[in-house]
């Protein structure tokens, strides 16, 4: 089949959480299964440096928001992908300095609406062969909001493709308002409850859900989850009502990219069959970009790691709540790499310069970093309110670093509580808390650290996590599946 992927971001061109390691990992495990892939991105000006052997497809004339944009396409190649990009290049639209949807200080760029909009109709009509290119999609699979539109301009094309439809985070629905909706030309009909209208304004991610063929989340506990008010963001009702075309399909990761074995971004490697001594080389290589003489009170007290989005939807809240008592009560240190509420950086960083020794933060984001914390940690913190699937708790099984999670979505999916039973039966991989709040989360906290000082139990506990099996290879072919007429 031909297959057309559209997305706002792809690793490692440009990415800002889960949602690039997909759709980088997901067309290259189906390109290997035989299936023909294009992948269209927005002609950002951070992704058009990088990549190489550029080729003009044609020009379209594409409605923009009470206007017409000349927009050039353009297929350009890069190392990492195994298949040709095409990219809708734009420049009033997407020359621009910042991340894919916002100035990089928090606020959302205020024309995004008339930015997703065309690169949607840009790439319909890619998949409908209206360059004349001699391609046209069989299936056309779009994720997250910014491409929900996508699936709603294909409605009436002739020979119209597999509309599949990905939900990453049901928490960003692409809301705009009805002035934009006209100002975009978007046909009215669709200014319907049944249609693409959200309680006053429209959402692209519902567009998605209501003209796709199949929807699908990515991972099973969150398909079932965002049926219900709880999670699901007013939209509830209508996925419940759309349960017979959605699905749960749990992400893979990248086993290449991430695998203690042969990463190239660690001091040094390690497997399942022998962790130490090169999962101890990692955790001293991390203390000492932190400290400049690193003792050996320092190896061996326990490291927690945290690489996230410092958002409430991560819990960091509760793991700010949690760090004092931790200080006072456990010889415990803390690393945290990640960027987002400056409420939640600017705390993170007081306690980094209170307790120097004992908490490391860094603000931003660094790859290089991220691996080493995978490694160099013993225990992983991903207490999630909601988690669709989040993929760093399965970096961190595979890294042999045991995860804290909260059991919701795909960390309930992907995590095994250490309790007693499990333990026994050699299955637990981590710890998992029930109740969404900071002192159930310290409560977990300290199950790791005594199960910690019990080195041969830890190392069983390793082990079975770096042993489980989270490549891309069964969700390839569960996607297949769906892709089929």
């Amino acid at each position: 089949m031909n297959v057309l992927f559209v997305a706002s971001e792809a690793y490692p061109l440009i990415k800002t959480g889960g949602l690039g390691d997909v759709v980088y990992s997901l067309p290259h495990a189906l390109a290997a299964r035989g299936q023909t892939l294009r992948l269209v991105l927005p002609g950002y000006r951070d992704v058009l440096r990088q990549v190489a052997d550029m080729r003009i497809l044609g020009w379209l004339d594409v409605r923009g928001a009470g206007r017409v944009l000349s927009v050039r396409l353009v297929e350009a190649r890069h190392p990492a992908f195994a298949f040709p990009l095409w990219l809708v290049d734009c420049p009033p639209l997407f020359d621009r300095p910042g991340n894919p949807y916002g100035d990089g200080h928090g606020h959302d760029w205020p024309d995004n609406a008339e930015r997703f909009t065309v690169f949607a109709r840009a790439a319909a009509a890619l998949a409908g062969d209206a360059l004349g290119l001699g391609w046209r999609a069989d299936v056309v699979h779009g994720h997250d909001w910014q491409t929900g539109l996508t699936a709603a301009f294909l409605e009436d094309a002739q020979a119209r493709p597999r509309r599949v439809f990905t939900i990453h985070n049901l928490a960003y629905g692409g809301y705009f308002s009805h002035a934009e909706f006209v100002a975009l030309g978007l046909p009215a009909a669709w200014w319907s409850p049944e249609a693409i209208e959200f309680h006053g304004r429209f959402s692209m991610l519902k567009a998605g859900i209501v003209f796709a063929d199949r929807v699908t989340t990515v991972s099973p506990t969150y398909a079932r989850e965002i049926c219900t008010p709880q999670f699901g963001f007013g939209l509830d009702g209508l996925l419940r009502s759309v349960r017979e075309k959605l699905y749960g399909i749990l992400n893979g990761i990248d086993t290449r990219a991430w695998d203690p074995a042969s990463d190239p971004l660690l001091p040094a490697h390690y497997s399942a069959d022998r962790i130490q001594p090169g999962k101890g080389k990692n955790k001293k290589a991390l203390l000492a970009r932190f400290l400049a003489a690193p003792s050996a009170a320092d190896a061996a007290a326990p490291l927690l790691g945290m690489v996230s989005r410092l958002v409430e939807q991560k819990g960091v809240d509760w793991v700010i709540d949690v760090i004092p008592g931790l200080l006072a009560e456990t010889d415990a240190r803390l690393v945290v790499l990640g960027s987002g509420d400056e409420r939640y950086e600017a705390q993170l960083q007081r306690l980094a310069e209170a307790h120097p020794d004992r908490v490391f933060v860094v603000i931003g984001y660094d790859e290089a970093l991220a691996h080493r914390i995978e490694a160099g940690a013993d225990v992983f913190l991903m207490p999630s309110r909601f988690e669709p699937c989040g993929l760093n708790q399965m970096y961190s099984l595979r890294y042999g670093t045991p995860p804290v999670v909260y059991r919701t979505g795909g960390l309930a999916d992907t995590v095994i509580d250490a309790d007693a039973a499990a333990l026994a039966a050699g299955r637990a991989t981590g710890f998992v808390f029930d109740e969404a709040s900071a002192g159930a989360l310290r409560a977990t906290i300290d199950r790791a650290l005594a199960l910690y000082r019990r080195p041969k139990r830890w190392r069983q506990l390793q082990r079975t996590g770096m042993r489980q099996d989270f490549s891309w290879e069964r969700s390839a072919a569960e996607y297949l599946a769906l892709y089929q007429p």
